[in-house]
């Protein structure tokens, strides 16, 4: 009696294979989406605890942390630059002895022009990274101590000066035409009682994708918004029409346009007035195009452009309120409702729905 073994045929092995991969091609996106779902769970709770530091911060100097603390005290070497606004929350996110180690008579670049001490200033707690100043959604290409948590400026700029809450407690007055007095007006402390439109309606901090040693272009999809381009608009933006100007030459630019600057939160540490390092503004919507707007400022930090949050959450940003909370903000956000949310005492009314 002949016994036959059984066995797969080459046709019943391939359709095996077959169902399984559509099943893992059914099944990874809801991977990948349960991935980012907790990347951005971490990233809302460390917007959480900046937010509480803030409030902790203003308890002892009844003001929220400074946009640049300026002009940098005792040392020669720091060409202006000043602290982050980021250094005044250390000692309440448990990083007290970070903080401790800081020496404000050292600056924030070094104490002297001389090379090659230039940049040892603080170098001991400039050079550390923190990890709450650190979204896990975005993977850093540069190696040096990033933050994905900017402080709110405001804008546009059409509304007068600063009009946000992480500003510069003064202005540098070189470096804008006498005529743009509301800078120096509006640069001042910033206490939430100033906050004259509601702190559940006034943002504090949101994200920034960080910056990269490598090229960025147009065109690049998300890769695009590590960098910032020249608008080539070229007008001050003093009214809304204006600032839709930008926004339009902006979003205009051909694709394989060269960014000129990509250094966006390559370092929690230093900020300058008049410079949007470790700030971001409200003018255009979030994950929008980066572009600057007109001279004097080359440096492709200026107030007048469009300086949005950004992240790689799908479909908007994380936004820290005066209030503590933290609140998704959809890309697709109206400009009015986003420009209100920017400003602390424009008088805007807010709907429920906007966001």
């Amino acid at each position: 009696m002949t016994t036959r073994r059984r066995a797969f045929t080459l046709i019943e092995l391939l359709v095996v294979i077959a169902i399984i991969g559509v099943l893992i091609a059914l099944l990874l996106p809801a991977v990948q989406s349960a991935r980012e779902a907790a990347r951005r769970a971490q990233c809302t709770n460390n917007l959480k605890q900046i937010a509480l530091a803030t409030h902790n911060y203003h308890d002892v100097n009844n003001t929220v942390p400074s946009g640049s603390l300026w002009p940098c005290p005792g040392a020669d070497g720091c060409w202006g630059w000043g602290a982050a606004p980021l250094l005044g929350v250390l000692q309440y996110i448990e990083q007290g002895t970070l903080f401790n180690a800081y020496n404000a008579s050292l600056g924030v670049m070094g104490n002297t022009t001389a090379a090659p001490n230039l940049w040892l200033g603080n170098s001991t707690v400039f050079n550390t990274s923190i990890a709450s100043f650190m979204c896990p959604s975005d993977t850093p290409e540069v190696t040096s101590p990033v933050t994905n948590y900017l402080g709110n400026l405001g804008g546009p700029f059409s509304l007068g000066g600063y009009s946000g809450t992480i500003i510069p407690s003064r202005h540098s007055p070189w470096d804008y035409p006498a005529e743009e007095s509301d800078l120096l007006s509006t640069a001042r402390p910033v206490g939430f009682a100033a906050m004259r439109d509601g702190t559940s309606n006034t943002a504090l901090w949101s994200e920034g994708i960080t910056g990269t040693t490598g090229s960025v272009t147009t065109g690049m999809g998300q890769g695009e918004l590590r960098g910032v381009f020249t608008s080539n608009f070229n007008n001050r933006t003093r009214s809304p029409a204006t600032v839709i100007a930008l926004l339009g030459a902006c979003d205009a630019l051909p694709p394989g346009t060269a960014s000129i600057r990509n250094d966006r939160g390559v370092g929690w540490q230093y900020t300058y007035p008049g410079y949007v390092n470790n700030l971001y503004n409200h003018v255009g919507p979030p994950n929008s195009r980066r572009c600057t707007n007109a001279p004097p400022n080359t440096w492709s930090l200026d107030l007048w452009g469009t300086e949005p949050p950004s992240s790689f959450h799908p479909g908007g940003v994380n936004l820290a309120m005066a209030d503590g909370s933290v609140r998704f903000v959809k890309e697709t956000v109206g400009l009015e409702a986003w420009w209100a949310l920017g400003t602390k005492a424009g008088g805007e009314v807010i709907s429920a729905d906007a966001l």
